[in-house]
């Protein structure tokens, strides 16, 4: 089918990745955004037009804006900035769309259009930390935990200093953010002798951001049960999926994270059919995604093809059939992560494996939606986030569960943050850590790795 774009309704060169993967194929993007109908099937399923009541900040209300910004229809095109910046990036427009609209990446084309190739420097900050300063990076992490545990850095935020400083994002994460590991996961992972590449080898473990260095136990429960469920395996050194720099609008850095682990990939000599697995939904959700970023690279596009096929969300990797009992003390429950869902599609398998540990303690949790968190959205739009995340507060009350399992980084954090405020006699853990828990409380007799 022939694409019907002008080429004075695509982006400027280098803004944006002016073509999208969609459910009818590659298309550009304004022949993406046609697509929209605004029948409104979208508005339902998105979080802030159900907690706020306002079409622009629909789904159908932020596919008009992007395609009136492509057509040059705004004397001021920044109008469109509140409602494009307040997206969750959730994917439930799309979710629930006829026409499969990418809505999510149509509004990150917006705000790349809006920027005018402008990243935000903490944005660009944390990007070359990550990439090119790994070792300064951990330096700064492990001062910055340390002040967290002391109490410094919740007496900078409360005193308003970090906001005059221009930094009220970086108040807001302290005030949210509990945890503050002494020891990251990647210091253990590099030390264990079972993780080393080998012929046998059936998985590679991907370290995404937040597990490396924020929850730590998220990714050593995971190494624990694909070792006990899958047998060998090894860790894969990484740096970052590259999602920080792919919604903050440097496209370059993202392909160049990109590029890097393809490349770790390639030359771990990770044997046939092994997959790399991750255990933040979110990343592993955008690596699934790389062929994207290369459409104008054939070559890249085929070697990224080739990584993406192999990369699983580890609840993917969850067998019913080795899955113990695990007493829980009261009702469990289980929040859909947006990226899980939405993106990859994945409902039924977390559901299956929590069933299998709690039994009859199992309660499915009424409109598993997003919880407000997505990345730094909590810390940007605090406000509007809560809003969200007391409407999900509830509904995990409303189940009496005295545990929710989530799955990536961003739900572990304001899940945290939220039943702490709202809803304290509840705790969150990553799926992966209460498999984890079964395992070890088991008295079976271990098994060999599923085949």
């Amino acid at each position: 089918m022939a694409d019907s774009t002008a080429g004075d309704k695509a982006l400027p060169a280098g803004l944006g990745l002016g073509r999208l993967l969609t459910a009818l194929g590659e298309r550009s993007d304004y022949d993406a955004v046609s697509q929209c109908t605004r029948c409104g099937y979208c508005a339902q399923a998105c979080p802030t037009y159900t907690a706020t009541g306002r079409e622009s900040i629909s789904g159908r209300g932020r596919n008009q804006l992007v395609r009136g910004l492509l057509e040059k229809r705004f004397a001021d095109p920044s109008c469109t900035a509140d409602a494009l910046s307040t997206c969750l990036l959730c994917g439930a427009c799309t979710t629930a769309c006829p026409a499969r609209v990418p809505t999510a990446d149509l509004v990150l084309e917006g705000r790349r259009l809006l920027r005018a190739g402008h990243t935000p420097w903490l944005a660009q900050v944390l990007t070359g930390l990550v990439f090119r300063r790994r070792g300064l990076l951990v330096f700064l992490l492990r001062w910055g935990f340390r002040l967290q545990r002391w109490g410094l850095s919740t007496l900078a935020a409360r005193s308003r200093i970090l906001h005059l400083l221009g930094l009220g994002g970086l108040a807001e994460a302290s005030l949210q953010v509990d945890e503050a590991p002494e020891r990251f996961l990647f210091e253990d992972l590099v030390l264990d002798p079972e993780l080393k590449a080998a012929a046998e080898s059936r998985w590679a473990y991907f370290a995404p951001c937040g597990s490396n260095f924020l929850h730590p136990r998220v990714g050593r429960a995971t190494v624990s049960v694909l070792k006990a469920l899958h047998g060998k395996g090894f860790f894969l050194p990484d740096s970052c999926c590259g999602l920080l720099p792919y919604n903050y609008g440097d496209l370059n850095a993202a392909r160049d994270f990109a590029k890097a682990n393809i490349e770790r990939f390639e030359a771990s000599g990770c044997p046939e059919p092994a997959v790399v697995v991750g255990d933040c939904s979110s990343c592993v959700a955008f690596m699934k995604s790389y062929p994207q970023l290369f459409l104008g690279e054939p070559e890249w596009k085929s070697r990224a093809e080739g990584y993406s096929s192999r990369v699983r969300d580890v609840l993917e990797m969850l067998p019913l059939e080795r899955l113990p009992a695990l007493d829980f003390p009261g009702p469990v429950t289980y929040h859909d992560s947006c990226r899980a869902k939405n993106a990859q599609g994945i409902t039924a398998e977390p559901r299956r494996a929590l069933r299998a540990l709690a039994g009859d303690r199992y309660r499915e949790l009424p409109e598993s939606d997003c919880c407000g968190g997505a990345g730094a959205f909590a810390f940007a739009h605090p406000e509007l986030s809560d809003r969200v995340l007391r409407k999900k507060i509830s509904n995990i009350a409303s189940t009496r569960s005295l545990v929710v399992a989530a799955s990536a980084t961003s739900c572990l954090v304001q899940l945290a943050h939220g039943l702490k405020k709202y809803y304290p006699e509840c705790r969150v853990a990553h799926l992966c850590e209460l498999v984890a828990e079964g395992l070890s409380s088991s008295t079976a007799a271990p098994k060999g790795p599923v085949s």
